[in-house]
């Protein structure tokens, strides 16, 4: 659909690509991933027909519709959310106009057996014919349903955009962009300003679109949901891979490995040419061997690896006082402004816990947070724990950085100890890297100052620590660093954010706001998600049930009815009805439902047996030929180490397998009624 070939653009006489060439098939879904400032967001722009490239063209057929989300645009805010949310349809009622012309000028001309007349009846018909199969007028619902996915609420639907925040006027142009269904959509960063039910909502209207999709998001479970091939951008050029992006991690890993192979080769080739020249260059008898050596040297075109990934780069807090046994404590806490926000709060967190405040933007995370560190007043109790030291982390935490001194200098004055030392790649870690750590604070973005105030926060000591948002300005290599840095941190640890990948495994309790209400759920943040999943569909089927016409009628209808629902949850495989007193046909269906069930267990079983026994086979052999690559024979070794990677890739594969037939087991063991 899309062809980009030969494309160059450069910077300041700085090449930032050159020859890059790939095409987009009308039903790629493509991740578009590098450091920042690799040129993610020109190509994009590139792409949509806003930047020119210095070399290159960009082709698409005649016809085609390319829509572009950029992070940043300027917003307009005198209309309502709907009213501004209906500019997508502009171009429908444009067509509504022309046929409410023609029908005036129709009704007043009599000239009906003229050609002019019956040309004009044949445009009416095909724009009356265009109209329909664009959905008419009746594109209202839609409009609801796109701005409710994204997490509006009816209320706010007539209310004039410029109350609204920056990210939820985004989310507007957003809106806006899937409802013009163009053939290419190019996002860019679009899931920023989106919770966690918006994200998800997003990534089930991107899986079932039918067009290419192009995105660029710092979301690894987003992209992983949504694309299945990933362009990297290193070096000046482009890596296609025909995966998703953890497949493509993998393959990128194994790449690099070839390359600083390949190099490390290349350089001992040059060292043995240069010492050859070196020893025999004033010796007549050995000019043509030298000579030769010379040319060999000139033909060589120089490997390049791939830019050094820093990810491999630990940070650990510095130690801190041990604080009480509970850092905070929570009994009936209730905040309001003009609406109730927040009502009954009890919560309790332990010295160590690692919890996570999640819900839909403006039911009440950051006015929790706001109670805790004591800058609004609120009804109810709240305790901060003994010698807790609090270390914040929100949005407005950059406005308070120095202006006046550089980057360096400014984590240079909270580093202490070893880390003075490792300052420079701390830096580059946060995209600071190279020059940039020189630039004074005044001159940063707010991106970039949000950065470094994470890498100050880092670096003093605390023991309590509150993170509004942190990956927000952050690439996946960072947020690993940050992730890393938080699991090891012994103190207790609150993360108000909407990255799902970030929060897995980092998390061990949930509190879910919604409805003024903050929930407990303990476990990891995917444990949340399929709960609140299970929660919806069985609401979902709840109403089904009572708004069919079989569950208001009695008799062999209602038994229908039950047997139905029995066999739509024995079909997703939890399903359990317990009936009390049945007909002789219900019972059958019981105990046929109960043979099901138990054949789908034993099956289980057998599944869980088999992944068990092979995974310790494999193991096995994985020890195996780690010992014999932990020796430098074995180090040097490539058949021996891409055995290795083929055996570490399939035990993944299989104990991702036994994790699902075990999580399957038990949801089936706790749905299945006593004696089946």
């Amino acid at each position: 659909m899309i062809s980009v070939e030969h494309l160059g653009i450069e910077f300041s006489a700085r090449p930032l690509f050159t020859d890059v060439s790939f095409v987009v098939g009308d039903r790629d879904r493509i991740a578009l991933t590098g450091k920042n400032g690799a040129g993610k967001s020109t190509l994009m722009k590139i792409i949509a027909g806003q930047q020119t490239p210095t070399a290159g063209t960009v082709t698409a057929p005649r016809g085609t519709t390319i829509g572009y989300l950029p992070q940043v645009m300027e917003l307009a805010g005198e209309r309502t959310v709907v009213d501004e949310t209906m500019q997508a349809f502009d171009h429908i009622r444009d067509l509504q106009a022309d046929i409410e012309r023609m029908q005036a000028e129709m009704a007043e001309r009599t000239d009906y057996e003229s050609d002019d007349y019956m040309a004009l009846v044949e445009r009416y018909t095909h724009a009356e014919e265009h109209f329909r199969l664009m959905g008419g007028m009746n594109f209202r619902a839609e409009v609801e349903r796109t701005l409710q996915g994204l997490g509006f609420e009816r209320s706010d639907f007539d209310r004039p955009t410029r109350e609204l925040s920056g990210g939820w006027r985004m989310r507007i142009e957003l809106a806006k962009l899937l409802l013009r269904q163009p053939d290419v959509l190019l996002l860019d960063e679009p899931t920023n300003h989106l919770d966690i039910q918006s994200i998800q909502w997003l990534e089930q209207y991107l899986q079932q679109r039918t067009g290419a999709l192009m995105l660029v998001s710092h979301d690894r479970a987003f992209m992983n949901n949504v694309t299945t091939r990933t362009i990297e951008i290193t070096c000046g050029r482009i890596w296609d891979y025909k995966v998703k992006y953890d497949e493509y991690v993998r393959l990128r890993a194994e790449r690099r490995e070839q390359q600083l192979r390949a190099y490390e080769n290349q350089q001992k080739e040059i060292a043995d040419l240069k010492d050859f020249i070196e020893r025999f260059r004033y010796k007549p008898t050995k000019a043509v061997q030298v000579q030769e050596r010379i040319k060999q040297l000139e033909r060589i075109i120089p490997i390049e690896v791939d830019e050094v990934d820093n990810s491999a780069l630990h940070l650990k807090f510095p130690p801190c006082q041990r604080s009480g046994d509970f850092p905070l404590i929570v009994e009936d806490l209730a905040k309001s402004y003009n609406h109730p926000v927040i009502q009954n709060v009890n919560l309790t967190i332990r010295r160590g816990e690692k919890v996570a405040f999640v819900g839909r933007n403006g039911e009440g995370k950051s006015t929790l947070v706001k109670c805790i560190l004591g800058e609004i007043p609120f009804e109810g109790r709240l305790k901060v724990g003994h010698n807790a030291q609090i270390g914040y982390f929100a949005q407005n935490q950059a406005q308070l950085l120095d202006p006046e001194l550089t980057v360096f200098d400014t984590i240079d004055r909270v580093a202490r100890g070893d880390v003075r030392t490792k300052i420079r790649d701390i830096l580059g870690a946060f995209m600071f890297g190279g020059e940039a750590s020189d630039k004074k604070v005044k001159v940063l973005s707010g991106g970039e100052r949000s950065r470094l105030a994470m890498i100050k926060l880092l670096l003093e000591p605390v023991n309590f620590l509150i993170l509004d948002e942190p990956t927000n300005h952050l690439d996946l290599r960072s947020k690993d660093v940050l992730k890393e840095a938080i699991a090891a941190f012994d103190g207790t640890v609150i993360v108000v954010s909407h990255d799902r990948e970030f929060l897995d495994g980092l998390v061990s309790k949930v509190y879910a706001f919604g409805g003024g209400k903050v929930r407990e759920y303990i476990g990891g943040i995917y444990d949340w998600i399929n709960q609140q999943s299970t929660k919806e569909s069985a609401q979902q089927s709840s109403r089904a049930t009572s708004q069919s016409p079989l569950s208001q009628r009695g008799g062999e209808s209602q038994q229908q009815s039950k047997a139905t629902a029995f066999s739509s949850l024995k079909e997703k495989g939890i399903g359990r009805v317990s009936e009390g007193t049945q007909s002789s046909s219900s019972a059958q269906s019981s105990w046929e439902a109960q043979k099901a069930l138990a054949r789908q267990r034993k099956k289980l079983e057998r599944t869980v047996a088999d992944a068990e026994a092979e995974m310790n086979e494999v193991s096995a052999a994985v020890a195996i030929l780690e010992d014999q690559l932990s020796t430098p024979k074995g180090a040097a070794d490539v058949a021996l180490y891409e055995r290795y990677t083929r055996l570490k890739a399939k035990l993944e594969e299989i104990e991702s397998q036994w994790i699902e037939a075990s999580e399957q087991l038990e949801v089936l063991a706790d749905t299945t009624p006593k004696g089946a």
